[in-house]
């Protein structure tokens, strides 16, 4: 055999080369002096029809064997290899169609096929508007006739007006599966590393965060990890409220309470009761605001003893604001109002320049300003409550308006949320009335999940630092996973008792589901080395249905990334992965993976390719965990 690089490339020239050569025939065509009689006419518009679809077929062929040379370790994405083959064979099917739809989604049950390729109809809409009648069910047959070799389709059954049920070839989806337990869950290849800025949590400093910001805190720290899974260069901002006249009665408020602050830090235990005060005296004494607002001018200033007051308060607020990160794991870098202050002059400037002056928030202008021309994102994502949609509407008309940026080039999207219910459906508070303070909830969660391991009587066989580790996985997690499972559009309710249920699509379900799928390796007593050296040697049978079913929903995982990265809709991942927990269980419950003595207890056989099935499921378990920010633990 010749070197692979030297007769890929060879390849790649030969294509480009009649490419060219068929591009040019084809203006050659389109020249007045070479037609003749209709009839010659007819010849060449049919000659120039199929050029044109080779030339289709080779820019696609190029683009393929482009993408097969770059995916490497990549997992492959089904879908879009479906509609890779049924879009090669549905332009030569209808070649008078220019870029026709091609329209392929997996099947739910499985007597209809694997996949289903819906296409036929919508093309003989587009026929018929162009004079050619026809039906769905002809140009469906077409289809198939037309399908190119391959080595993914099995079989191809026309049902109903028109769709095409699809399966798999098994030996395709064995191999994918291999690859997966080699290589390990990798994500899509990427055409281009782009950068993308995630604008998220953003709370307000002298105040303490509350339950409003948790939806903000959660869902951005989760789109930040998909972006990163998938290879964007990710930049995390906290635009924090850290500028403005409420500090000017913060800093009036602490020169009077703390007269020494210059020289010794004041001791600001509780920044909230600091901040009531200080409002209160605002309101009510007149000549404590007319003090504020000259702190305020003397701020803005940068005077040096006022920019040192200023500090001391945002920096108690940080510490407050890192406890929660921390119980989350979440990582932000703080970008406040104040970074952008400075910038705000220029863009004043040039909108008046150019359009007279206009009344839109200029610091969320400054931010977007910076983001586009410094750190030249490709993504900017804003993911805040639904009730700042109007308002991000306006920013983003304005930005494009005076040429900032074109949103065929650069995404710029408001990720917009609904608001934290209680469970009687009204906005969720405490008895008293206040708005729930975030720390406070993720207290209440430590001690619930307490509560639920000590029931399991998990202490009775958990070391003190694995119960520990337990608790907090559980309790964040469930947090996490109640607010991720909804979707991000509506609004959903709180409910601890919910949340922490064992049964149903919950982090406390999956978690122990993921920990079950674990332990089978340690039963059978087999190693990581063991399962890599299956993995590389033994093939994936999938004989039985229920081996069969969970094999294509493991690799599914690809479509679930596709999905998500066009929408922003993190619960589809929830709702996979929940799939993939009770697909495994009906797997597990059907075919055995280790046999026991009935008597000693002891294992007495191992099937390995089951055994690998539940590695390949427990490792794409972990990849959507990581993704949304749930940590599990390999004990519970």
């Amino acid at each position: 055999m010749g070197d692979p690089v030297t007769e890929y490339t060879a390849r790649l020239l030969r294509q480009e080369q009649e490419i060219r050569s068929l591009s040019a025939e084809i203006e050659s065509l389109k020249k007045p002096q070479t037609l003749g009689p209709s009839q010659q006419m007819d010849e060449l518009r049919d000659e120039n029809t199929k050029l044109k679809y080779r030339v289709n077929i080779l820019k696609r062929s190029l683009l393929l064997e482009g993408r097969t040379a770059d995916c490497g370790k990549s997992m492959t994405n089904i879908n879009h290899r479906l509609q890779e083959v049924f879009g090669e064979a549905i332009r030569a099917a209808c070649p008078e169609l220019d870029d026709p739809p091609v329209a392929v989604a997996a099947n739910q049950q499985a007597k209809f096929g694997d996949y289903q390729c819906n296409s036929a109809m919508a093309l003989a809409q587009m026929l018929k508007a162009q004079g050619v009648k026809t039906n769905p069910r002809e140009i469906a047959e077409k289809i198939i006739q037309n399908l190119p070799d391959n080595d993914i389709v099995q079989k191809t059954e026309i049902a109903g007006p028109g769709f095409i049920n699809i399966q798999l070839k098994r030996p395709f989806v064995s191999k994918l599966l291999s690859k997966l337990l080699v290589n390990g869950v990798q994500p899509p290849p990427l055409e281009a590393r782009k950068r993308v800025v995630v604008d998220f949590s953003s709370p307000n400093i002298a105040k303490e965060m509350h339950v409003g910001h948790l939806r903000s805190t959660i869902i951005g720290e989760s789109m930040s990890r998909l972006f990163e899974f998938l290879g964007y260069d990710v930049v995390r901002l906290n635009h924090v409220g850290d500028w403005g006249t409420q500090f000017g009665m913060l800093i009036a408020h602490l020169q009077d309470k703390f007269p020494d602050y210059l020289t010794s830090c004041p001791p600001i235990g509780d920044l909230q009761s600091f901040y009531k005060e200080s409002k209160k005296r605002f309101d009510e004494e007149e000549d404590f605001k007319k003090r504020a607002y000259r702190c305020v001018v003397r701020l803005q200033s940068k005077e040096p003893e006022f920019i040192k007051a200023w500090n001391l308060i945002c920096d108690v607020s940080r510490r407050e604001f890192q406890k929660v990160y921390d119980c989350l794991d979440i990582k932000i870098v703080e970008r406040g109002e104040s970074y952008y202050q400075d910038m705000m002059t220029k863009v004043v400037k040039e909108f008046e320049e150019r359009d007279g002056g206009f009344t839109y928030d200029t610091s969320d202008l400054a931010a977007l300003h910076q983001r586009l021309f410094v750190e030249k994102a490709d993504m900017i994502i804003y993911v805040t409550d639904s009730g700042q949609a109007t308002h991000f509407q306006v920013v983003f008309a304005a930005a494009q308006m005076i040429g900032w940026y074109d949103p065929q080039v650069t995404r710029v999207e408001h990720a917009g949320f609904g608001v934290v219910l209680g469970e009687d459906k009204k906005k969720f508070k405490t008895r008293s009335g206040e708005t729930v303070r975030l720390m406070d909830l993720l207290d209440e969660g430590l001690k619930r999940s307490m509560d639920k391991l000590k029931e399991k009587e998990r202490d009775k066989v958990l070391t003190p630092e694995e119960l520990t580790k337990a608790q907090r996985s559980v309790a964040f997690g469930c947090i996490k996973y109640a607010d991720l499972s909804h979707n991000r559009i509506n609004d959903y309710v709180f409910s601890f008792d919910k949340m922490l249920d064992d049964r149903g699509n919950t982090a406390a379900y999956l978690l122990y589901a993921f920990t079950r799928i674990r332990s089978i390796a340690r039963l059978a007593n087999i190693d990581e080395a063991a399962l890599r050296r299956a993995a590389e040697t033994s093939e994936v049978l999938l004989d039985h249905d229920k081996e069969w079913k969970l094999a294509k929903c493991i690799l599914r995982f690809p479509e679930v990334l596709s999905k998500i990265l066009e929408d922003l809709l993190l619960h589809t991942m929830s709702d996979f992965l929940y799939e993939l927990a009770t697909t495994f269980t009906e797997f597990y419950d059907n075919c055995y993976c280790v046999e026991k003595d009935r008597q000693t207890g002891e294992v007495v056989k191992v099937n390995m390719w089951r055994m690998l099935l539940c590695d390949a499921t427990a490792s794409v378990m972990a990849k959507c965990f990581d993704i949304l920010g749930i940590n599990p633990v390999g004990r519970m």
